[in-house]
């Protein structure tokens, strides 16, 4: 699978985390985020995961900021994009299995980096469920 990756300053040590178990997996991974603690801007990370699920380079993405909250903003406004913000393995399955997300949004400030990497694990190995909620997920996009 191609997995692209972006954070930014609250989530370096979980991005390192998430790359090395995806890369141990076999995964192929694209790595947009910072590796630093100093300040950035969270969008600039989140635009570029975001054009890579968009126009089909990557299966799936996966972003990181303190909330969680702002870097989901920015990568759901792109065509064909459905983040879901996850702080619990539960949640992450469902975003998978109802909502068909391709983007999960990780809380650096609220999940821990054991509980990221099992969200990312859980959210990857979820197929979507279909059925009723293809008509759901058909009326997310405009």
């Amino acid at each position: 699978m191609k997995i692209s990756i972006g954070n930014d300053h609250a989530g370096p040590d979980y991005k390192k985390a998430i790359v090395e178990m995806l890369k141990a997996k076999g995964h192929e991974v694209t790595n947009y985020g910072t590796d630093s603690a100093d300040s950035v801007d969270y969008p600039d990370y989140g635009h570029a995961v975001a054009k890579d699920v968009s126009e089909a380079k990557a299966d799936f993405g996966i972003v990181i900021c303190g909330s969680g909250n702002g870097i989901a903003m920015t990568v759901n406004k792109y065509p064909k994009v459905r983040a879901g913000l996850c702080w619990t393995k539960e949640i992450a399955v469902l975003t998978r299995l109802h909502n068909n997300a391709n983007i999960i949004s990780i809380p650096a400030r609220f999940t821990s980096i054991p509980q990221a990497v099992e969200m990312v694990e859980a959210f990857l190995n979820t197929e979507f469920e279909g059925g009723r909620h293809q008509n759901r997920v058909d009326k997310i996009s405009c």
